[in-house]
């Protein structure tokens, strides 16, 4: 089951380009908690998802007249083969304009897509170029700019790692609310990457990145931190691990489609009746705050 979490909560990382992926138009709700960045994206891709050949006629215009909002608007068009063929040149050649005039969604738009493109492990080519646009977009306050700053940094993509400056600019995305960095902070918390290791705090920014019920499972960060919090009562980073662990396995189950109750049933077998029955409680409480579906788990056995 975890598997599967894991896996619906990263496919995103694996479109081209990895901006693009995050937002959709149907992931208008639930938006409060999320950075004025996140929200301007969600924004933008709706207006791509409404867009007729009509309206691409007319953004084509106001984008060779120089507009930089709709420069931006047709690199993601190019990007997505939205109305027309797919087509990545002709994506980051629009994208490059309205960035250089100074729009911070394309600046971090634009370094997003030097950093992502090619799947690499190490350095990148062009390193320079990813740093420079993505480092004007995150100290204007790009939320994702901040994020994929600092995981060049972590990940030693800008030559070498970094954990001083990776944490600097992951912890200001978390902070802004957007659950890829909350969960990256909750990894570098629960590893000791750049920070004293510490179970407490890891588990404090793998909640807040889970709170983000209502958006899609591909937004990144929300099913695994899920997932992670389940890990880590199971084995003993945190207290009460049995109680806690059931919970945290029901409400990712409740979150998949099928629902599938592996890990709920494995940790059952551990726990007394009145501990699963307090565990089932937890999970529906914790759903029901959170606006969720209504929580569907087989009964486990014992």
């Amino acid at each position: 089951m975890l598997a599967k979490a894991w896996e619906a909560g990263m496919k995103f990382r694996s479109w081209l380009p990895a901006f693009a992926a995050v937002f959709f138009a149907s992931c208008l709700v639930a938006q409060q908690n999320l950075p004025a960045s996140t929200k301007e994206r969600l924004a933008a891709f709706t207006q791509l998802d409404r867009l007729t050949r009509s309206d691409f006629v007319t953004l084509l215009s106001e984008a060779q007249s120089g507009d930089s909002h709709s420069q931006y608007l047709l690199a993601l068009a190019y990007g997505e083969g939205q109305i027309i063929e797919r087509d990545l040149a002709g994506a980051r050649r629009w994208m490059l304009r309205s960035a250089e005039q100074g729009y911070v969604p394309a600046e971090a738009s634009l370094g997003e897509m030097y950093l992502t493109n090619i799947p690499h492990e190490g350095a990148i080519d062009g390193y320079a170029d990813a740093d420079r646009w993505l480092r004007l977009a995150a100290t204007q306050g790009d939320a994702h700019a901040q994020f994929w700053l600092g995981t060049g940094y972590q990940r030693g993509y800008f030559g070498a790692i970094d954990y001083a400056e990776a944490i600097g600019w992951i912890q200001k995305a978390a902070e802004q609310g957007l659950p890829d960095a909350q969960f990256a902070m909750g990894q570098m918390c629960e590893h000791g990457e750049g920070v004293p290791k510490s179970y407490t705090l890891a588990a404090k920014w793998y909640e807040e990145a889970a709170d983000h019920v209502g958006v899609p499972p591909q937004l990144g960060g929300v099913n695994e931190a899920k997932s992670q919090m389940v890990y880590m009562h199971r084995f003993g980073k945190l207290p009460k691990y049995d109680v806690d662990a059931y919970m945290w396995a029901a409400i990712v189950d409740s979150s998949l489609d099928p629902p599938i109750d592996d890990d709920v049933r494995l940790i059952a077998r551990h726990m007394k009746k009145e501990q699963i029955a307090q565990g089932q409680r937890m999970a529906e409480d914790w759903i029901k705050r959170h606006n969720a579906q209504p929580l569907d788990v087989a009964q486990a056995k014992q």
